[in-house]
């Protein structure tokens, strides 16, 4: 089948690459020029495992393509994809102005029935305004279908090929046929395609986003508590998390959620409540401690250096919001080095991945190192900020050679307690005993 992708963000690229894996005829389109052309020559814009093997098998085998040209990508798709960005306005709201005129381009150009697909993360009543704007500016025949995307970043090709689940929003049956077809391949193992209507499937991504941010704040709330009563919250997470009404995922304590989904997403259904008149009390409560925790390491090293950190160097390990990517949206590192550079401190960074991302952003504010060990030299204290596995088991006999203080702050709880006892450090984490 022939399908347009239009945006090749995170989601467009992923969701491109892997039709065209199927056999799809796919051509992706974007208005960043540059880009198009690195994609034509092999190269992704995106980290992301897995990928690339695809990537670049099925631009060899002539079924992934890269255009600037909108009808040039369209003309000939019996399906067009619109992955656009939704970035969150100064009100919280989704703003919808790239889908929203993504769709009048698309109006103005179509000259037989087109299924238009939504995958961009939009509110409930967006497929409504992209038909209306179609209806506006053609008298083609069309649908319009929201197909919300599950992907997790760092598994999003496993997660794209062998889904959990597809949610697929129309009531056109014409519409539903088509995509049953493009999404037969990914389901042969026998999970669902779940069809409902447009409104209910553009608020299920929602919800289940929300859903996980709600888990994430409710377990740094109980982590928080762990430190004034005196228990561990793995030991609390663990039994929990055996209970199979609850499950044992996104039952991690830390520094806070990251990403280009959770904040936006649980921002803008929370402000889609307000808008109808309901107080989502629960999602601004789960905001409300997402935005602390940011904060809670720094407030630890402010605490053990009795207030004054002017002066002192620290070394952060990780800087993606989360490890096996380089997205560093709404990272929580970056909330860390933000309140450390305020209070006078410096601050040198490692990260497998994210540091040109972050250098983009902070300039010569910061120091990046060669390698982990090199961010220790001199440094006060080792900051931990992201879970990648190479951080898991590192040589302690380094880090107590570099620093100058053996000292670490976990944010990720990556470390034994007993270990730490063991090598002498002193170790504070999230939700745990203070190894002093």
């Amino acid at each position: 089948m022939k399908i347009a992708v239009v945006g090749t963000g995170y989601v467009g690229l992923v969701t491109g690459t892997c039709l065209s894996e199927t056999g799809n005829q796919v051509t992706c389109v974007d208005i960043n020029e540059k880009k198009v052309e690195m994609m034509k020559e092999g190269k992704l814009p995106i980290y992301e495992p897995g990928l690339e093997l695809l990537f670049h098998r099925n631009i060899n085998q002539g079924r992934l393509h890269f255009t600037t040209n909108l009808a040039e990508a369209i003309t000939d798709a019996k399906i067009i994809f619109m992955a656009l960005p939704t970035p969150p306005g100064g009100d919280g709201s989704a703003d919808l102005s790239f889908v929203l005129g993504a769709a009048k381009d698309i109006a103005k150009i179509i000259t037989e029935y087109k299924v238009i697909v939504t995958k961009s993360t939009v509110p409930v009543g967006t497929a409504d305004k992209v038909r209306a704007v179609l209806e506006e500016h053609t008298d083609v025949e069309f649908a319009v279908v929201s197909n919300p995307e599950f992907l997790r970043e760092g598994v999003a090709v496993d997660d794209f090929m062998k889904p959990d689940r597809v949610v697929i929003g129309t009531l056109d049956e014409r519409a539903r046929k088509l995509m049953a077809e493009i999404y037969s391949p990914y389901v042969r193992q026998g999970n669902p395609i779940v069809y409902m209507d447009e409104r209910s499937s553009e608020l299920t991504k929602y919800a289940a986003n929300s859903f996980l941010a709600t888990k994430i704040s409710f377990m740094n709330e109980i982590a928080n508590l762990c430190e004034l009563v005196g228990a561990d919250v793995d030991m609390v997470r663990r039994g929990i998390g055996a209970d199979d009404r609850i499950g044992k995922r996104f039952l991690f304590s830390g520094i806070g959620y990251g990403g280009s989904c959770f904040p936006k997403d649980v921002q803008a259904l929370a402000k889609s409540a307000q808008e109808n008149k309901y107080d989502f009390k629960i999602l601004n409560a789960v905001m409300g401690v997402n935005e602390i925790q940011k904060k809670v390491l720094v407030e630890k090293v402010k605490k053990y250096f009795k207030g004054d950190i002017k002066g002192k160097k620290f070394a952060l390990w990780g800087l993606a919001f989360k490890p096996e990517t380089d997205d560093i949206r709404e990272a929580p590192s970056l909330y860390v080095i933000d309140e450390l550079l305020k209070e006078g401190a410096t601050v040198s960074v490692f990260d497998p991945e994210a540091m040109n991302n972050v250098k983009t952003l902070l300039g010569d504010k910061i120091n990046y190192a060669a390698d982990q060990y090199d961010a220790l030299k001199d440094a006060d204290a080792l900051l931990i900020v992201t879970e990648w596995s190479v951080f898991r088991t590192p040589d302690f006999d380094l880090l107590e050679k570099f620093l100058k203080n053996k000292v670490i702050f976990d944010g990720r709880n990556l470390y034994d307690l007993e270990k730490m006892i063991d090598c002498g450090f002193y170790y504070n984490s999230i939700g745990r005993k203070v190894i002093a």
